[in-house]
């Protein structure tokens, strides 16, 4: 059945998601607030400025009017940077109460260290149906046509059966669960262990090191998922281990390019100056840090990544210090 679909944000993920659920046999609006990138993406069917690689169908209409790309949709997706998410559901114009707000951004806020969920419950209030859709999924591949699998979380199954029937689509296959802490968490610390995992490879460190910084990721993970109330089987899952493993060595991975050139010695103003979309693991970082020193929980990867980002700590010395670690169990 064909559905009015509502994407907020156009970056590559956002783009992506427009072109899967218009192949769908929806009708989607793609907001953007720069007028002139939706009036590109109407006139030429490209997105010039993230995705270029790709056609958008006919049903996507782009416009910057966010009452027009609201206006009766079923869906609304918000794709934009996780920061910038409170203050756009703020100019949120009265949704339709059967509306389900679906979040595809992976992030934590840094002034609260609250989850788009939460974000969400607090603007938007406690009765609205909201839907975590996350795993691993670079949105070139996406729209190429490379088989994808993700995670619809939600505790309202009916919500999550919608999103995973409504935009399930040929090669992107939509898994459920109703782990929204563990689906939230998983997507938006992975980012902190992909920057460590670039910083790994771009000092000249090889297979081992990375695969010892994925899997201790994973523990870091775990340790403060569970302790936010998340399923241990949510972060082995796609939401967890598949988009950590995803985001720590694709080459398409902005996170993992953040970290590669920092392992090279360049500045992260520099870095962060050169690149076209925002890479969500350097505000995370800090969001993450606050979680775990407010739980109490160790996360020593966490903690140098926080380090070289935000205190000038050089990536040879924060690699030393993981690595004179005291030793212990692993488990």
């Amino acid at each position: 059945m064909t559905k009015r679909i509502a994407i907020v944000g156009a970056g590559s993920w956002g783009t992506a998601l427009a072109v899967v659920a218009a192949r769908a046999g929806h009708e989607v609006t793609l907001w953007s607030r720069d007028p002139e990138l939706a009036k590109s993406i109407n006139e030429q069917r490209i997105n010039s400025r993230y995705l270029q690689s790709v056609s958008i169908p006919d049903r996507v209409t782009a416009t910057n009017e966010l009452d027009k790309a609201l206006d009766r949709a079923s869906l609304v997706l918000l794709a934009t940077p996780s920061h910038s998410i409170r203050q756009l559901l703020r100019e949120f114009s009265p949704l339709n109460d059967e509306t389900i707000i679906v979040s595809v951004s992976k992030g934590v806020e840094i002034e609260t260290g609250k989850r788009i969920s939460e974000i969400v419950k607090e603007v938007l209030g406690g009765s609205r149906s909201f839907v975590c859709l996350s795993g691993p999924s670079f949105a070139k591949e996406v729209v190429a046509g490379q088989p994808t699998a993700i995670v619809a979380a939600s505790k309202d199954a009916i919500a999550a059966r919608t999103v995973q029937n409504d935009l399930s689509f040929e090669n992107l296959r939509i898994y459920t669960n109703a782990d929204v802490v563990g689906t939230e968490l998983g997507g938006s610390v992975k980012n902190v262990m992909a920057i460590a995992a670039g910083m790994t490879t771009g000092s000249g460190l090889g297979s081992n090191s990375v695969a010892a910084l994925i899997t201790r990721g994973l523990a870091e993970i775990t340790r403060l998922a569970r302790r936010e109330g998340a399923q241990t089987e949510t972060l082995m899952g796609l939401a967890g281990l598949g988009d950590l493993v995803l985001t720590c060595t694709g080459q398409l991975s902005r996170n993992r390019f953040v970290g590669e050139q920092l392992g090279k010695g360049i500045p992260l103003d520099e870095i962060v100056a050169g690149m076209n979309e925002v890479a969500e693991g350097i505000k995370t970082t800090m969001a993450v840090k606050q979680l775990a020193d407010r739980a109490g929980l160790e996360m020593p990867i966490t903690n140098e990544v926080k380090a070289v980002l935000y205190d000038g700590k050089s990536v040879s010395a924060a690699v030393a210090e993981l690595m004179s670690r005291p030793l212990r169990e692993e488990a």
